[in-house]
């Protein structure tokens, strides 16, 4: 690439929760050094980045010698960790000022932590948090079952070269992923509307807690990068 041609920026892929934690297997498709990292969607995509939209019900500053906010946003199938640092400051600045319960917007990229006991977390590094309404969050809601049945669709198609990679790493059903986006899009007609009129919502209790120890561990060696910014898929 010269010094001239601008980078093509990677589409955020939209993922539930329930299958963006099951994922674990990252990758590049080059060589080169600056080549982008993706990870490996159970359903059969790749992600360099993700566009998800929740809601954020616990922040806590979990840094050391500097911020380091880690922000707990939930759909209707789990729980999302997203960390923001020095290096992500206005996402860092949007964590630091929120308060939950609010429903939020964020377009970040996937991050994979083993633990010492061999598991892998997956996390999100934002690029930006913004604060959205209860219609938004249900627009995606739909929008990402949508995806999410359409990967799974064309799961089995002859020359679909992430699935493949998707049954030898993972062999998971893709089934239980088409259970949890009809299941979500059920969520959206019992709730009918903004349950954080209510509370913290329904979401937040159906989510799964069970990640939250285990990713209470964090990273101190975050490297700044020039990401070209990111643009949800259509």
């Amino acid at each position: 690439m010269s010094s001239n041609e601008v980078p093509s920026r990677e589409v955020a892929r939209r993922v539930f929760a329930e299958e963006f934690n099951d994922s674990s297997y990252t990758f590049k498709e080059s060589d080169d050094e600056r080549a982008p990292v993706y990870l490996l969607l159970p359903s059969g995509e790749k992600a360099n980045r993700v566009f998800l939209v929740g809601t954020l019900t616990e922040k806590e500053d979990v840094g050391e010698d500097n911020e380091y906010w880690r922000g707990r946003i939930v759909d209707p199938t789990g729980t999302f960790f997203v960390y923001a640092g020095q290096y992500q400051p206005e996402a860092a600045s949007a964590l630091r000022d929120l308060e939950p319960p609010a429903y939020v917007s964020v377009v970040g990229k996937p991050r994979t932590y083993e633990t010492d006991d061999g598991n892998v977390n997956v996390s999100v590094r934002p690029e930006s948090i913004s604060v959205v309404d209860a219609a938004t969050r249900d627009r995606w809601v739909v929008e990402t079952a949508e995806r999410t049945l359409e990967r799974i669709e064309t799961f089995d198609e002859e020359g679909n070269e992430y699935a493949r990679m998707a049954r030898e790493e993972y062999d998971l059903p893709t089934d239980r992923y088409k259970q949890a986006a009809v299941s979500a899009l059920e969520s959206l007609e019992e709730t009918g509307g903004d349950e954080l009129a209510d509370g913290a919502g329904s979401d937040a209790d159906a989510a799964d807690e069970s990640q939250s120890e285990s990713e209470s561990e964090t990273e101190s060696d975050l490297e700044p990068e020039a990401d070209a910014e990111a643009e949800p898929e259509p």
